[in-house]
Parts: C-alpha cells; structure tokens; sequence
C-alpha cells in the first residue's frame, strides 16, 4: 500500500495447454526438444498449408472455463497481424471478439473473488534468443530463432482489475495455477514457459473510482518477479504523479538484475493489430452435450477442498493453515488423520508446520494418528512430539515405540507445580507483572514463565499445563 494511493492490477496469464500435439497442426508440443525439431510446415507458415483444429486444446478450454464459472460460448477464430521473426506467418491465429470462456470469477484462498473477463484459445509464438549485449535486441550482435513453441495451443486468462496489491497478485496467480494442474489443463511450469504473466499496473488516489493509465509489465515467468515488478511499477507511477508528470501508457519488461521496469514501446491498441476473421477455421460452437460431459468429469478443486478441510478441523474460512496444507497437496492425509480421531488442532500443526518437509507427505495417516493420541493424552508435551514424528519420518517405528527409547514419559503432576513454584520465586517481577497485568502483558509473560519452566525440566514439561498451572495461580 502506497499511502494516498491505490494500487489496480490486472493480469493475464497465458497457459500452455497439456495436449500431446500443435493447436493446428500434428507437431509434438512438447519442451526441452533440440532447437526446430518439433516443426511441420503449418508450423513454419510454409504456402499451401492449413490449420486444423486440436480438439483436446477445445476439451481443455472448456475445463478451465468450467472451472472458472465461466459461460462457455461459440467462438470464432481470428487473424491478428502483426510481424515478429519468431512468428513464421506473419500473423498469430487468435480468439477475438467472440472468446469461448466468458465472465468468471477465482476465489483466492483469502476468500477473495477476482472477476475473470474471458479466457480464449490461441496459438503460441516461437522463441527468439538475443545473442551479445544485454540479451535484448538492443545491443546484439545477432539473434537465433527457435520454432519449436510456435503453434503450441494457450489459454490467454485475462482477470478484471480487481487486484489492489502485489500480494494479491501472487494469490491470485498462484490459485490459478493450482487450478490449471488439478483440472489437468497445464503443468504449470513457470520455470519452463508453461505459464507466463503480464501484469497491467496502474495507480489513482485512494478513493478515486477512476482508473489511472495503465502500463502493461510483460512476460513475468515467477511469482517472485511479478510481486517485485507490480510494487516497483506502482511506486514509479506514484513518483511520476507526485512529481507533477504524467504516466504514458505504454508495454513495459521487467529487468530482474536491477530490479526495475523499462520501456518497450508505445502500448498498441487492437487496431493496431488488424483482426479479422481466420478464413481457414469454421466456427467453434461445442455442444451441451459434450461441455456436460466435461463438467461431470471435473476434480475436486482447491477453493473446494480448503471448505472441506476447514469444515473437519472446525475452523473458519480463510485459514491460513488450511490454505498451506492444500496448497501443498496434503489436504488428503489431513483428513484422513482426522477421520481416524486424532485432534484437528494438531493434526493441523503438525502437516503444516512439521509434515513440510521431504518424506511429510508419505507419512501415513494412522502413524500421524498415534503420535497426535499420545500427545493429547499428555504422554508427550508438544516439543516431545515433535521430535518423535522427525523421527518416524526416518525410520518405521511407531510413535509409542520411539517415545519410549527416548525415555518420554509424561511428567508427574506434582513435580511440575514445584518447577513453576520455583521460577516464580525466582522472578517476583514478572510474577508480579503477570498477576496484575492486561491481557497483552500475560501473554508476553506466559510464554517466559513456559520457557523457564521447560528450561528447568530439561524439556519435559507440557507447556499447555504451564499455561494452565499460571492461570490457576494467578485466580488463586
């Protein structure tokens, strides 16, 4: 947040599709592949050859669409003209006026909902590599064309700007992409160019209903350098604002060395583009039948697995927990671990916080159950367990197994009054400041006299009784 300002972002997020083939034609859409391997002559642009249209691209668009919420319309194809030397044809074959998905929204895991404006099939352009200087064109000494990404089908997902931080926009595309992966649409790989993000950014004062000029930040392949671009370009805007200039709308790329935006050119219109209807495509009109089909085979998707969780561990939506734990695809033996008795609060702590390492998510779930049974119980204090279940991740014994060759034994009520006894003795101050103090000094307090007290166990004290003997004292 830029104070006296509000910050507006929209993105869109163009997806590669998961098909084993072109969006025209037969070449493998595949990555990692020799330079101009997987090419044919519709991907090359070469006279004489026509598209045909992949229909698995088709099954996928509908998916997302479903997904999404969005009204699955019939579509039209269109040429959009302009010239790159990555782009054999001269022109990128392009849903246009008429997109196949329409109006529909993404629910963050904040509980946020972005409104989703259309999200339309097209073809993808090749990969042009700069070769001296900068990595730029600018300065180079010469450059090499790859067509191997040329006709590769993609989803061009563009939100509404509904987005008011960079933060925002990480959830945002983050939640997409665990979408396109759950629903099987796209891998998802920013890190391979399977998901890209251009970010439109522009700033007006707080309160304004009226959008300030926006730039567009292109082709932001991590989460990292979208959050770091969207704060920097905001902060620009806002200089230019206060310094009594003005903000022209122009595309913008993202230097990740020095951490700022630069200038590409000035921001084209559609006009620019010169569309009209693909002459070589027929209309695209899916039938109920199929798009029904589609929507009875959907999974579950994460907004609806975070309820689901939230609803067994009795919690309240949004969680961060929760959101952590289907984030990391763990949502499952969560619930599994619940389903079998063990306490939803631990079962919650221990898969986000202590399950989040290699090997956490195998653990199986009756294991989880009987380390979570021994800690309720007050067998083991929550330090205890904590260090029991590092162990089985390592090796197969079981929890009661471990504790016990630890020498983990609950400790005795009696000498546990006697250690808080001491260590109040030991510190009348904080005594005193915790007995008579608000409710903020006894929680600052309480977890002193806790770490004096496990301190003085040697670790073998349960903190939750601690709590409870200071609260006990303090009424007394």
């Amino acid at each position: 947040m830029i104070e006296g300002w509000e910050t507006v972002i929209g993105l869109e997020v163009h997806a590669e599709l998961a098909t084993a083939t072109k969006m025209f034609s037969g070449a493998p859409n595949r990555f990692g592949s020799e330079p101009n391997t997987d090419i044919d002559a519709v991907t090359l642009g070469l006279p004489g050859s026509l598209p045909v249209l992949n229909e698995k691209a088709v099954e996928l668009a509908i998916r997302l669409g479903v997904a999404l919420g969005c009204e699955i319309r019939p579509s039209i194809f269109a040429r959009k003209n302009y010239f790159y030397p990555d782009m054999p044809k001269d022109f990128q074959i392009s849903q246009y006026d008429q997109p196949i998905n329409v109006d529909g929204f993404l629910e963050l895991p904040s509980g946020k909902r972005v409104g989703i404006e259309r999200a339309h099939l097209e073809e993808d352009t090749g990969k042009s590599t700069h070769v001296g200087g900068a990595g730029r064109i600018t300065g180079a000494d010469h450059s090499l064309v790859d067509y191997n990404r040329a006709g590769v089908p993609l989803l061009e997902i563009v939100s509404r700007p509904d987005l008011r931080s960079a933060e925002e926009a990480r959830q945002y595309v983050a939640e997409l992409r665990a979408v396109l992966v759950a629903t099987g649409v796209s891998d998802g790989k920013m890190e391979e160019g399977s998901m890209r993000v251009d970010a439109n950014v522009s700033v007006r004062p707080a309160g304004s209903d009226t959008l300030g000029t926006r730039c567009e930040i292109k082709n932001l392949n991590s989460l990292r350098s979208l959050g770091r671009a969207v704060e920097y370009e905001a902060l620009r805007q806002v200089d230019l604002l206060d310094g009594g200039e003005r903000v022209r709308q122009e595309t913008r790329h993202w230097g990740e060395a020095d951490g700022r935006t630069h200038a590409m050119r000035s921001k084209e219109e559609a006009e620019d583009y010169r569309y009209f209807p693909e002459p070589d495509l027929v209309p695209l009109a899916p039938d109920d039948e199929w798009v029904g089909r589609i929507r009875a085979s959907m999974p579950v998707l994460p907004a609806e697995r975070r309820a689901r969780l939230a609803a067994a561990a009795g919690v309240s939506l949004p969680h961060e927990g929760v959101a952590v734990i289907v984030g990391r695809g763990q949502d499952s033996q969560a619930l599994a671990a619940m389903e079998g008795g063990a306490d939803p609060a631990r079962v919650l702590v221990h898969v986000e916080q202590n399950l989040a390492v290699e090997g956490g998510a195998a653990l199986e779930p009756g294991r989880l159950v009987a380390l979570i049974d021994l800690e309720t119980s007050g067998a083991l204090t929550a330090t205890q367990a904590k260090a029991v279940l590092a162990e089985m991740l390592a090796t197969d014994a079981g929890a009661a197994e471990i504790a016990a060759a630890r020498g983990y034994e609950a400790m005795d009520p009696n000498a546990l009054a006697a250690a808080l006894d001491g260590v109040i003795a030991a510190h009348p101050e904080e005594w005193e400041g915790f007995r008579t103090g608000d409710d903020k000094a006894k929680g600052k307090l309480t977890g002193f006299f806790v770490g004096q007290v496990m301190r003085a166990t040697q670790g073998k004290a349960d903190g939750r009784a601690v709590t409870a003997l200071l609260r006990d004292r303090a009424a007394g």
